[in-house]
């Protein structure tokens, strides 16, 4: 690496002149001038869309600059990739994980710079520098021969930031770096945080967890519609100032609210399991009301909501769902002598599926639809355009004999776009052009186009910024409003805390907790997240039973 001076006390470690970008002839980012100082976390934030990822690249070498400058320790600075940016010190974690998902943990630890002899990798010495390199981040109970794919997208977020976490960074981009993690992972990620501003690393922090923001960086830097809006010191900004600079109004805090009226059971999972990663489940999902799931990462939260969406097979257990919201168009679909029988259920008559659904085509035609926790490779067709990708759910409702209804389907995309707000060129735009937030919002519209009686939500707010986040949540209001029945996976306690009517607290599997709105704390259901984990009994709360 060539020589550069070292930055004096009055020369910023980096220095952003009049960066701008456009894309095909629209200005996404709008000449910004900014600063950043040795040992310091900048807090990057804004709406979805604002530009923080686009500035978050340009500074790592992942896209160049239409305009403007940058220096590094005094020094000009615009590297032609990302391996240029990093072999400067600069490193980036991103929302999108880069991992090699057939390699294991260890090679994507120290891909690039394996220790070999003769062309073979030294195993041993290979593991034990990647074990080192986990520990940093308090992920010793990973093992490094373990292939990447194998890993839940909390565990692989973390794999990702131990990756960056070298020796010779001086700085660091985070990107999203707890949207699937919970409070255990997080506090490790900010003591290794401390750790590397105490020596000097500077930290560009970009997140839409404003109490983390608070809680950590030392200037806000605030982005709306590709410009800077505003570059301050954290101290003595409150949550709602924050908001406010982000998308020009106040967002309503939802945790005191009311807990909202059940209705009949649409859903009663009994026993439902899948070797040791989901142990005999048992809860039941009421029409009108949300159902949140919290737990630490690997405690089985994903892996419940793919059972109960047929994405995984259980091995035992059952769904139930009743008969009487089965269309007959559905029938073909749900027939299936050998795996489902009608039972009476709480004074209803209910078709059970002996260990749940064989398909998602199956969970689909009983009513059940799913929004996963990675919309990137799970959810979307990144290439296709917002109105395929809105439709695809029930293309039945815009054809007719076989052919597509192009003025039908164009017109209900459009009242998708307006209803949430899906920031885009057109319906005929590709997803993979959109920001984060704008995804998922696609994913809903899905739901909206087939409407089902269950939605299971897994992280649906995951990178999504508070304003996108509030208008989703309203979303979610009028769904449960509508009588739908809601159950949402979340990292984010606060999140659950102000949208659940029940928690249910997952631990190793297990199902260990159910708390009725009013009842939870904080304290409460982190301590039956660590419960099985821990080694201890479950808390007292018992876990409602299901009637037979």
């Amino acid at each position: 690496m060539p020589h550069t001076p070292s930055p004096t006390p009055a020369t910023p470690l980096l220095h952003v002149d009049a960066v701008g970008k456009d894309y095909h002839g629209t200005t996404v980012l709008h000449d910004v001038t900014l600063a950043l100082n040795a040992g310091e976390v900048l807090a990057l934030t804004g709406e979805n869309g604002a530009g923080k990822s686009t500035l978050s690249k340009i500074i790592c070498g992942l896209t160049p600059a239409t305009r403007g400058g940058m220096r590094l320790a005094g020094a000009a600075f615009m590297p032609e990739s990302r391996q240029d940016a990093e072999r400067q010190g600069v490193r980036m974690v991103m929302q999108e994980l880069g991992l090699v998902p057939t390699l294991t943990v260890a090679e994507n630890l120290l891909l690039g710079r394996m220790p070999s002899t003769a062309g073979w990798v030294r195993r041993a010495e290979l593991h034990a520098a990647a074990r080192a390199q986990l520990a940093k981040i308090g992920l010793e109970s990973i093992d490094p021969a373990t292939p990447v794919s194998r890993l839940g997208i909390g565990q692989q977020q973390m794999v990702e930031i131990a990756r960056n976490l070298q020796d010779d960074t001086r700085i660091l981009v985070l990107d999203e770096p707890t949207a699937m993690l919970t409070p255990r992972e997080t506090n490790y990620l900010f003591e290794q945080i401390a750790r590397l501003t105490a020596r000097g690393v500077a930290i560009v922090y970009v997140s839409h967890r404003l109490e983390e923001l608070r809680r950590i960086a030392d200037r806000v830097a605030v982005l709306r519609d590709g410009r800077l809006v505003d570059a301050c010191p954290m101290a003595g900004l409150s949550e709602d100032d924050l908001v406010r600079r982000m998308v020009g109004r106040s967002v309503n805090d939802l945790e005191h609210r009311p807990r909202r009226a059940a209705g009949a059971v649409v859903m009663q999972v009994n026993g439902i399991g899948r070797a040791s990663a989901v142990q005999d489940v048992s809860l039941e999902l009421r029409a009108g009301e949300v159902f949140g799931i919290a737990g630490l990462v690997g405690s089985g939260r994903t892996e419940l909501l793919r059972l109960l969406y047929g994405a995984d097979r259980a091995d035992r257990g059952s769904v139930s769902l009743p008969v009487d919201d089965f269309k007959p168009k559905q029938a073909a679909a749900l027939d299936a002598p050998a795996h489902t029988a009608i039972k009476s259920i709480a004074k209803g008559v209910y078709k059970t599926f002996a260990k749940g659904f064989h398909s998602p085509l199956q969970a689909m035609a009983a009513g059940v639809g799913l929004v996963s926790e990675d919309r990137k490779s799970q959810g979307l067709l990144l290439a296709q355009p917002i109105r395929i990708n809105a439709t695809l759910s029930d293309l039945s409702a815009v054809s007719r004999g076989g052919w597509l209804q192009g003025a039908r389907e164009h017109g209900l995309v459009q009242g998708f776009i307006r209803t949430l707000r899906i920031r885009c060129t057109s319906g005929e735009q590709p997803v993979g052009q959109l920001s984060g937030g704008n995804q998922q919002k696609v994913v809903f519209a899905r739901w909206l186009h087939r409407p089902v009686r269950v939605l299971l939500l897994d992280e649906p707010t995951r990178g999504v910024d508070v304003g996108a986040r509030a208008e989703i949540y309203g979303e979610l209001d009028r769904m449960a409003a509508e009588g739908r029945a809601l159950l949402m996976v979340s990292s984010d306690l606060r999140e659950l805390m102000a949208m659940a009517d029940r928690i249910g607290v997952m631990s190793a599997g297990r199902l260990v907790a159910i708390f009725e709105r009013g009842e939870w704390t904080e304290q409460s259901l982190l301590a039956a997240a660590f419960s099985d984990a821990a080694g201890r009994p479950a808390p007292a709360q018992p876990v409602s039973p299901v009637a037979a």
